[in-house]
């Protein structure tokens, strides 16, 4: 079976990781935290690749692009809301929330934003100042009104989708630097890549991230699906298998690095505090479990290899 993305994509995806890149990547998402002008500089870039010219809803072309581009932005840390605003409704943000400790990422930037639970219930945030806490520094908590209509299904399922290759994005990255790391770091007189406990750690997480990634490929490539047709359990199973897959590669990264890992100093410790938003919201990963259920019960769950439950 041949899983390589259609060659334009491929080619947006290494033009659109460079130009990211040229912010300065995690260092400059941390340097976002005190200095707003970092984010506006990340906005730009992103009008520069074309962006918000993506359509991800109308068909599979604009969606792998936007997939390929919240990936990039997931491996810089890119300090901006992308998924959000690749998803806005008539140009309002959307954020996806826990109703029960609603919370938006980046949601101190200007503009109208709209806040949709996974049931697609829609609601109007009053946003509050930001928490600036060590695990997702740009977090605002937010008080909803009561619910208002709702968001297309479609939208929240794209979002779920695409907050996921960001996270992909971000563990690709974080095996790439411990890889580095195991190599040039010298223990007991040869390189900690030379112990085989250390190499086995990082196959694992490896193997994990290439099986994110070609779960990722899946759920947006399947023949009969379209950016609007995937269904909500597929949609689900990525994000699930995206925060137990950052959850394994960070505590083999944390692991191998050492205090260094939890040291900003660290793209690695960038990386973490600023994926954790996309890990833990709208729910972790027990919560995206259990809403699991009734699909498998009902059928539409499908897998690589059968057909459905």
């Amino acid at each position: 079976m041949n899983t390589e993305l259609p060659q334009d994509i491929t080619d947006f995806a290494t033009v659109a990781a460079k130009r990211l890149a040229r912010l300065g990547g995690p260092q400059a998402a941390l340097q976002a935290e005190t200095d707003d002008s970092v984010r506006h500089a990340a906005r730009d870039a992103l009008r520069e690749v074309g962006a918000f010219e993506l359509d991800a809803r109308s068909g599979s072309d604009d969606l792998l692009a936007a997939a390929v581009l919240c990936q990039a932005a997931g491996a810089t840390a890119l300090p901006y809301p992308l998924v959000d605003e690749l998803l806005a409704i008539d140009g309002d943000r959307l954020a996806l929330v826990n109703p029960e400790a609603p919370r938006i990422d980046h949601g101190d930037l200007p503009g109208a934003w709209i806040a949709a639970d996974l049931d697609g219930n829609r609601y109007h945030p009053q946003r509050r100042s930001r928490t600036n806490a060590k695990l997702g520094p740009f977090l605002v908590p937010a008080t909803l009104s009561s619910p208002n209509g709702t968001v297309p299904a479609a939208d929240v399922t794209l979002h779920l989708v695409l907050g996921s290759w960001q996270i992909l994005g971000a563990m690709r990255r974080s095996v790439e630097i411990v890889t580095a790391h195991v190599r040039a770091r010298v223990q007991f007189g040869k390189p900690l890549a030379d112990f085989q406990a250390v190499r086995f750690a990082v196959a694992d997480a490896s193997v994990a991230v290439r099986g994110l990634h070609e779960l990722a490929k899946y759920t947006v490539c399947r023949p009969e699906s379209t950016a609007t047709q995937i269904h909500s359990a597929d949609a689900l199973v990525l994000r699930l298998k995206a925060a137990d897959t950052a959850r394994q590669v960070l505590r083999t990264t944390h692991q191998l690095l050492g205090a260094l890992g939890f040291c900003d100093e660290s793209d690695v410790s960038v990386l973490d505090r600023h994926t954790q938003p996309l890990i833990r919201l709208p729910l972790g990963a027990e919560g995206l479990s259990l809403r699991l259920i009734p699909d498998l019960r009902d059928g539409y769950l499908e897998t690589l290899f059968s057909g459905p439950v």
